[in-house]
C-alpha cells in the first residue's frame, strides 16, 4: 500500500485529487493539507511514502519548508504538480531533488503512474513540462538583484531597503534602476509584478 500525503491549497482540487487517488486499490491518502507548514509534523505522524505537492506552494518561505521536509523525511518521495506557467518555481523544485513533476493538465492516469514510479524510487519528469522548461526564458536578474527586489517588494523606502541589506541608499537605487531596465517595468511595483508573474522571486 502506497501512503500519500497531499498538499494542495485549493480545497476543491484537493478534494478531487484525494477522491481520485483513493479509488486505487494500492493507494491510501493518509493526510490532506492546504499548506506546507504542517507537512513535517504530519509526515512524522502518518509516515507517507509519497508527498504530492502543488508547485504554487514553493514560493518564498514555502520553498524553505519544502527543503526542510525533504531533508527530514528522505524516505518519503516527492512529486510536484506544476503548470507550464511557473518555470522558475519548477526549476527551484527540481533543484531540491524532488522525485518528479507532473503537469496539472495531465490525465489522472498519468498522476497515478507517476506516484507509483516515484514510490519505487524512479525519477518522473512530465514531457510537456520539460518542453516548457526548456523554452521558458531564464530570469534576466542576478541573484543580488532578485534579493534587492524581494526586499523592495514589501514597499519600504530605498533607505530602509539599504539598511536591511547593509548597502548604501545609492547602491540600492542603482540596483533598482538596473532592475527596471531589465524587466521593462516603469516603476518598482510593476517590476515586482513582472518578477512574481514569471516566478523569478524566490
Amino acid at each position: 500500500m502506497i501512503r500519500i500525503l497531499l498538499v494542495e491549497p485549493m480545497n476543491l482540487l484537493r478534494g478531487a485529487l484525494a477522491a481520485t487517488l483513493s479509488q486505487e486499490d494500492d493507494f491510501t491518502v493518509v493526510a490532506e493539507l492546504g499548506c506546507l507548514t504542517q507537512a513535517p509534523d504530519m509526515a512524522r505522524a502518518s509516515a507517507p511514502d509519497v508527498a504530492v505537492v502543488d508547485v504554487g506552494l514553493l514560493a518564498g518561505d514555502g520553498l524553505r519548508l519544502f527543503t526542510r521536509f525533504c531533508a527530514e523525511h528522505p524516505a518519503c518521495a516527492t512529486l510536484v504538480l506544476a503548470g507550464p506557467d511557473a518555470p522558475e518555481r519548477l526549476r527551484r523544485a527540481l533543484d531540491t531533488h524532488v522525485g518528479g513533476v507532473i503537469g496539472t493538465q495531465a490525465a489522472p492516469g498519468d498522476l497515478v503512474r507517476g506516484i507509483r514510479r516515484v514510490a519505487r524510487g524512479e525519477r518522473v519528469i512530465d514531457a510537456g513540462l520539460a518542453v516548457a522548461l526548456v523554452a521558458a526564458p531564464r530570469s534576466p536578474l542576478s541573484a543580488r538583484e532578485l534579493n534587492v527586489l524581494s526586499v523592495a517588494a514589501s514597499g519600504m523606502p530605498s533607505a530602509e531597503v539599504a539598511a536591511a541589506l547593509h548597502l548604501t541608499a545609492g547602491t540600492v537605487r542603482n540596483y533598482l534602476s538596473v532592475i527596471l531596465r531589465k524587466t521593462g517595468a516603469r516603476n518598482r511595483l510593476e517590476a515586482v509584478r513582472v518578477a512574481e508573474d514569471a516566478g523569478w522571486l524566490p
